[in-house]
């Protein structure tokens, strides 16, 4: 009988630890690295020759939405795709655990416009059959799925729960009562093997990602007290991690908005004496003040033995526009959040009003808002329909077409979306695209990636940030060694989210692995598919080049980019 079930041979190992490569073989047995040396290929039932290949852990990502997707993706995609082996849920503090009945679509209602995940979709494959955090755990552990998943505590349902519902929930502060009844719930949620608690606070007119009516999240309207409340909460643990957004100030204010900020952030992790993680820290090219600010709080909190980590965004961000679909990063501009509210065929009649055409252009002369996603005079026309328009207008900016026809700004993107039956595609400029500011990034206690992986997934596609990080910045680069990228993308954030078996290449350790050819790693063009329930609606998806095998719990649940459907990821239940 052979020792091994299968031999990873001829590999170059990067395993995650900042130990320098080296080339060996890899013994899989149960699921686990059972033995790292050199082997027969009689010594396993299957052989993967990886001459050529580099072999490292699979990537972690810290900060996903794919509570509700998994349930009819369980590839998790596109985030698997992309060598994401391990993933934490929650995020943001958004959710549906706890919930009581009568809440349960309004729950997926406060998913539909903050993350941008269809209310159809979700209605149609999520049967509600839990109402406590235990029951949803158990619910997710029979899901099958591509990945292992961490959930936390996510605080919009625990508050609402506790509280009476979401409306109640946004009328009054919590009593003293009902935040101790938050922190049983937490106990109880730790008790089954949940992972901490999340939170989304972005204040007042900053905040792009609301309710399905346009109003703050619960989460958002959260006091320091009660925030500080959990964190104490969670500090008689020796597990458990806290994941905390939060955005006080307009960037054009300064630096001072995201110090703030992030030193809330580091009180936070004092105060649990847990990792938190901070989402996040944006290296926009114009204002490296920001970052760089927020990373110096970041070591502040370090010296003194604070465990605060930085999210770091390494792949460009950019965006798809349709002012079609639900659009939502506009959402800090009253004017523009009106406009897109309610049914399609609301939206388009407001979206056409002159009346609202003209105060959504006396607000942009005024301020030059809405600006969340960067100026919007550089949205590119990156997908249009009609082909007398593409012709014309197909990879032209909205300024340089304003410029031209002696149009206003806001008339350009209306008057053109219209034209192409509100289908038309606008894409936002990608204002975080400099390596070298990845690599001063990641010389801090910071993670690679942020993919809101499972949200967002007609606009956005970070997903495809582990490729983006090892082809672009390492390779093509060079801003920093391939041990330092798999780092931050395994060992670091498998740290922060307290993978005690995961993150990294060690005997004994999960067969999470990724083997891939550096030299062909590559991100494709983005593209639209059709495969959101329940019928066919669209998502936006980068798919990657270059990976010859991705392995979750020894399993291939990747092949040279075509899914396997073993779906070999678990549920991890972080020990008590």
């Amino acid at each position: 009988m052979a020792e091994f079930e299968k031999i990873i041979k001829g590999g170059t190992i990067v395993d995650g630890t900042l130990t320098p490569p080296y080339k060996a073989d890899i013994g899989i047995k149960d699921g686990r690295i059972a033995r790292i040396g050199y082997f027969k290929t009689t010594e396993a039932s299957q052989t993967l020759d990886a001459t050529g290949l580099v072999v490292a852990p699979g990537v972690v990502d810290l900060h996903c939405h794919y509570d509700a997707p998994v349930f009819w993706d369980p590839a998790c995609s596109i985030g698997s795709w992309h060598g994401v082996t391990s993933v934490t849920n929650g995020n943001c503090g958004f959710g549906f655990a706890p919930v009581h009945a009568k809440d349960a679509d309004r729950s997926m209602l406060s998913m539909e416009r903050n993350e941008a995940i269809p209310y159809e979709a979700m209605k149609a494959a999520m049967p509600f059959t839990w109402e406590t955090f235990p029951q949803w755990m158990d619910q997710i552990d029979r899901l099958p799925k591509a990945v292992n998943m961490i959930q936390l505590v996510p605080v919009t349902p625990l508050v609402s729960y506790v509280m009476g519902g979401y409306e109640e929930a946004k009328s009054r502060p919590p009593a003293e009562k009902e935040i101790a009844r938050m922190v049983e719930i937490i106990d109880e949620a730790m008790a089954v093997g949940a992972n901490g608690w999340a939170a989304q606070r972005l204040l007042g007119n900053i905040s792009v990602q609301r309710d399905y009516d346009g109003t703050l999240m619960v989460s958002d309207i959260m006091p320091d007290d009660f925030y500080l409340a959990l964190a104490k909460a969670l500090r008689k643990y020796d597990r458990g991690h806290i994941q905390f957004a939060q955005a006080s100030g307009n960037i054009d204010e300064g630096a001072e908005g995201p110090r703030r900020d992030m030193d809330f952030a580091g009180r936070l992790a004092e105060t649990a004496n847990r990792p938190l993680i901070f989402n996040a820290v944006v290296p926009i090219e114009k204002r490296p003040d920001v970052f760089r600010g927020q990373l110096a709080v970041v070591d502040e909190y370090n010296k003194r033995g604070v465990p605060l980590v930085a999210h770091a965004l390494t792949a460009p961000l950019y965006l798809r526009c349709c002012f079609g679909e639900k659009w939502t990063f506009f959402d800090n501009v009253d004017v523009w959040r009106e406009a897109l509210m309610g049914s399609y065929e609301e939206r388009i009649a407001r979206l056409s009003d002159p009346v609202r055409r003209q105060q959504m252009k006396q607000i942009y002369d005024q301020t030059r808002q809405p600006r969340s996603v960067g100026d919007i005079s550089q949205f590119i026309c990156r997908k249009i329909n009609r082909e007398d328009l593409r012709a014309r207008y197909q990879d032209r900016t909205a300024g340089d077409i304003a410029k031209t026809e002696d149009k206003h700004i806001i008339d350009v993107l209306l008057d053109l979306s219209a034209a192409d039956g509100w289908k038309m595609q606008w894409q936002t400029p990608a204002f975080n695209s400099r390596p070298d500011h990845c690599r001063e990034m990641l010389a801090h206690r910071a993670v690679a990636g942020f993919s809101d992986g499972g949200a967002h997934a007609k606009f956005q596609t970070l997903g495809m940030f582990p490729t983006d990080l090892l082809s672009r910045v390492v390779r093509d680069a060079g801003a920093i060694t391939l041990e330092q990228a798999h780092f931050h993308l395994s060992y670091m954030p498998a740290w922060v989210a307290g993978f005690k078996d995961r993150g990294c290449i060690r005997e004994g350790m999960a067969a999470d692995l990724i083997i891939y050819d550096l030299e062909k790693l590559a991100v494709e063009e983005p593209e639209m598919i059709y495969d959101l329930p329940p019928n066919n609606d669209s998502r936006l998806v980068q798919r990657p080049r270059g990976y010859r095998w991705i392995m979750v719990n020894g399993e291939v649940s990747f092949e040279e980019g075509k899914d396997t459907k073993a779906y070999p990821g678990k549920l991890v239940r972080c020990a008590a």
